[in-house]
Parts: structure tokens; sequence; C-alpha cells
């Protein structure tokens, strides 16, 4: 089969380009497949990172063909006149931001006109955004008017597909982990080589930090943690969000010494050492459809405790794998956290997940792709 998957890949950086990479590698095992890339993704203006681009050559032999620049309509033409060209059989579509959905969806429009034997899938990371506006929606019905196929990877997302399209044609499907970050090696060694000397355990929070992701209430809940146990909080992603409000938190906390922040993205070589230098990883968001940060932690034997939003709780096994806390809830993020340092065998935990991660491959992602499109075929 021909397939052509539209989204970012490698240069650029991220957890939905990692994807793209990912699923590429495993599709090209027995299929032919072209990556459909963007020479622009976002405008300048309204990225608010330092970079959109990766450090990392990790992916520098995947081949795709820059050709889409997301506010440019030109090259949503040239996009079509080269997928046109190869006859492809499938396209699947990466669908994260309705940003995205007025040139996904003139592109489905326009390939389905010209070939209406051409079948789309839309691969859904969101469907609404976490910090959306009333237009998205509409946005979003424009691109999925086109589209044959849906793959949701929570089952709290297919509520959000079923609110846009009456009937569609779905398949669920767990996301992945992500194990391309190096095996993991020995706690005293990675904390060194990240500069921590600690004796006491090491929480973790990782990822971009942006209000949704509530990071307030895990540093709200520290000093309950702190109460019970000599721990330390350390903070990994690059601020989307005020940081000096979370600067102003963690003073307010008094534990200024024990809560550290590596404000950066972290290139892909070192991943590897902030999961194999932590005990416990922490992710208190407000709101959530997956997360490829537990699909990190998963591949880590890491356990985790999350909030009860979105797609999270699908990933985690209470009292097995991690826990469960209610959301926007600082007391009971701290009774989680010390209940898995003060009573939890360890051990125990990393045996559950290693058993459990079994079941996040990206061969069960390519053939529950394949029998949607058999199914819509």
């Amino acid at each position: 089969m021909k397939i052509a998957l539209i989204g970012p890949a490698y240069p650029y950086r991220g957890g939905i380009a990692l994807h793209t990479n990912l699923l590429y590698q495993e599709f090209s095992k027995d299929h032919s497949i072209d990556i459909i890339n963007f020479k622009r993704l976002y405008p300048d203006l309204l990225f608010p990172g330092k970079t959109q681009y990766e450090e990392s050559s990790n992916f520098d032999h995947i081949p795709s063909y820059r050709l889409l620049d997301s506010i440019n309509p030109l090259s949503w033409l040239q996009a079509e006149r080269y997928i046109l060209k190869y006859n492809y059989d499938l396209i699947i579509i990466q669908f994260w931001q309705p940003f995205f959905a007025v040139l996904l969806g003139t592109l489905g429009r326009r390939l389905k006109n010209k070939n209406p034997e051409l079948r789309i899938i839309t691969l859904c990371h969101n469907i609404t955004s976490h910090e959306g506006s009333p237009v998205d929606k509409l946005l979003t019905k424009f691109l999925f008017n086109y589209v044959d196929g849906f793959l949701v990877q929570s089952r709290s997302v297919i509520q959000d597909l079923f609110n846009i399209v009456d009937k569609a044609e779905f398949k669920y499907n767990p996301h992945p982990i992500y194990n391309v970050f190096g095996e993991p090696i020995s706690q005293k060694t990675a904390r060194k080589k990240l500069g921590l000397d600690l004796k006491g355990p090491l929480i973790l929070y990782f990822g971009y930090i942006r209000t949704y992701k509530g990071l307030k209430y895990l540093i709200q809940a520290f000093p309950r943690i702190h109460d019970k146990i000599e721990a330390t909080l350390l903070i990994v992603g690059e601020f989307y969000d005020d940081k000096n409000k979370y600067l102003k938190l963690i003073e307010k906390t008094g534990f200024k010494e024990q809560i550290k922040i590596d404000d950066r993205f972290v290139p892909d070589e070192l991943v590897n050492l902030y999961f194999s230098a932590a005990d416990l990883l922490v992710l208190p968001y407000i709101s959530a459809t997956q997360s490829g940060i537990t699909q990190i932690a998963l591949s880590y034997n890491l356990p985790c405790v999350v909030t009860d939003v979105g797609g999270l709780p699908e990933v985690v096994k209470e009292g097995k794998t991690g826990f469960i806390v209610e959301p926007e809830n600082p007391e009971a993020i701290a009774q989680a956290v010390n209940h898995f340092f003060i009573n939890a065998d360890k051990k125990e935990f990393a045996n559950n997940i290693q058993q459990e991660k079994e079941k996040y491959s990206w061969k069960n992602m390519k053939n529950s792709l394949l029998n949607l499109y058999n199914k819509i075929n």
C-alpha cells in the first residue's frame, strides 16, 4: 500500500513530530510511506517557545517532503499536486490543533474532489483544544467533513469526536510508548550527571509548562509532601506560561532549595537521565487527552501520579503502576505521593509496569490504522 503521512516530522521537535517519526519507521517495514512535512509550522509570532526545531540528530535519517506552509495557501496547492501525482491509497493526517484545520480541510476537500477513491484517516491527538476558542469546533468540523475514518488514542476523546461527527468511523488505540531515548542507567549515575547531589526521593515534573498542565497544584502540594518525606521536586521543561508566577509560588512554599527548575526543552540524548534519576513522575494536569510523557515513563518503568482527566487514567493502574488523583487538589497529590514513598513496594510497581507496557507498541498502532482503512475502503 502507498501511504502519505501528513504532519510535522524531523527537523521539528515535540511530541507530534516524534509520533510522526516513529509511525513512519513502523510503516516503512512493510509499506511504501512518505511524510508530507511542513516548511513552516507555526509563524514565529504564534510560537511561545525558544525554537521549533530539534537539536538532536536522532531522526535526521528520516526523509520527508517539506511542502506545507501553515499560512501560505500556495504551498497547499503544491502539496495537493504532489499527493495526486504519486497516487497514494491512504492519507494519514496528524491532528492536534484547530489552527491547522483550514489548511488540512482545504487540502482534504481538494484531494477528495479530484480522487474520490482516496481514503483519509485523521489520527486525533486532541479534538478539543486545551486552551481553545469558540471557533475551534467550526474549524475542526470543516476538516472532519473530508475525513473517512478517525483513530483516537484515548477513550475520553470518543465523545469529543461524536460531538462533531455524528456517525464517525473510528478505532481506539492507546498512544504507543516513546522508547527511543536510550536505556535506563543507574539512579546514582543519572543524578551525578545532572548535578543533583541527592540522597532522598526525587519527584519529577517533565514537559512544557502551560496553565492546563496544573503545575501550580504540585508546587502547592510540596510542603505537605515534605512534611512526611525529605524529597526533592525537579521541574523540567520550557515555560509557555509566565515563569515568575511559578517562582513566586515556590518562594511561598518555603522550600526553594528543594524545588529545582531546569527551564529548557530537553534534547533526546538527555531524556534518559531525568527518567533514570527520578523515583516518581507527577502530572497534575487540569485537562488532557493523553500524554506522551506518561509513555516515556512507561518505557523506564517509572511509576506515575496523574490526575483523573482525559485519557491519563487509562494508562495508570491504580495502586499497581501509579495513582490517580482528583485534579486541582494539592492535598490529594500529596497523599498519593506520600503513600507511594512510605507504603509502596517499588520493585513490584516496576514489575507491573514492565508487564503493562507490552500492549503499547507501534506495531499495534500500525495494525489499528490498517484495520480502520480496510473498514472504510
